[in-house]
């Protein structure tokens, strides 16, 4: 910044970030108290949920463009629909995977995001298996429909779907876990079929193997966040959006749909809420999130 705007400029940044701080978050709800000019899908009052890191913060006001805010189905809890943003992130990976009624799908990580993962599978019709080191959350992901739940620290992953599979492996395996290593990666190569598909939503150790890949001719997709749409100036901040009829899921109408599938009871937030905490506890709040707990999600009211 310094070289392309000089040393005033970026010298008056660092100040500024010294002394007000970062703003957290990228996922909220509450009520519109103004609408910009040229806005007309959206009227004071209205109950909506906004996503997008820098912009949809954890704050008591914001101020987001109209294709990152979405309306809220009548009756469905402010609470819940805080969530939009994880249920867009795990409903664009579902898509990427472009699985079809009866095919076998792998969920690795049964986090926020794998969790949400396994309910969109099931009300897919998707065979659902899903892998994790914590057995509380696997439990959770059977409670909610998984029917193959696997612990890596107590089982070979990939003879169990392979033989699950009737010996073909996965046609999709949808990556939802976060670690640095490189191995539960190439677990996730060899638990597929041959000419099937890695879809990276959560991070991973990226040393991947010809021979994990090559011979079953596998693709792997990355998932970019909410869906078509996000990273791009002119749809995100300049309210440009994409016709319907060629891009029949942008991140909004992910997201739009999420807060639907909430509100119709398809998809249950309730088991994966550990705690809930009132705004004048939010410090004791993001501690928690600090250290290793059996439950995967913390609800903070804002």
């Amino acid at each position: 910044m310094a070289k392309a705007q000089g040393i005033s400029r970026a010298f008056s940044k660092v100040q500024q970030k010294v002394k007000y701080g970062t703003p957290t978050g990228y996922s909220n709800s509450g009520i519109v108290i103004a609408v910009g000019e040229g806005v007309s899908n959206f009227q004071v009052g209205d109950k909506v949920a906004a996503a997008g890191a820098g912009i949809a913060n954890h704050a008591e006001f914001v101020v987001v463009p109209q294709n990152l805010v979405m309306q809220v189905p009548e009756g469905l809890d402010l609470k819940l629909a805080s969530t939009v943003t994880l249920g867009g992130i795990a409903l664009q990976g579902v898509r990427r995977a472009d699985l079809r009624l009866g095919e076998y799908a792998v969920v690795i990580g049964a986090g926020i995001l794998g969790l949400l993962t396994v309910q969109y599978l099931k009300n897919s019709g998707i065979r659902t298996i899903v892998t994790d080191i914590n057995d509380d959350r696997l439990k959770i992901a059977e409670e909610l429909g998984a029917e193959l739940i696997i612990n890596p620290t107590k089982g070979d992953v990939v003879k169990t779907i392979t033989s699950f599979t009737g010996g073909f492996g996965a046609d999709a395996v949808i990556f939802t876990a976060a670690t640095g290593s490189n191995e539960p990666l190439s677990e996730a190569f060899k638990a597929c079929k041959k000419k099937g598909r890695v879809i990276l939503v959560g991070v991973s150790g990226m040393e991947i193997k010809r021979e994990d890949i090559y011979q079953k001719e596998l693709d792997f997709l990355v998932s970019t966040s909410y869906g078509p749409g996000r990273y791009d100036r002119s749809y995100e901040e300049d309210g440009n959006d994409y016709p319907y009829g060629y891009v029949r899921w942008t991140e909004n109408r992910n997201m739009t749909e999420y807060l639907k599938m909430l509100h119709e009871g398809k998809v249950n937030l309730e088991p994966l809420i550990s705690k809930v905490y009132p705004i004048e506890k939010v410090e004791e709040a993001y501690a928690s999130l600090q250290s290793p707990v059996k439950t995967c999600y913390c609800n903070i009211v804002l």
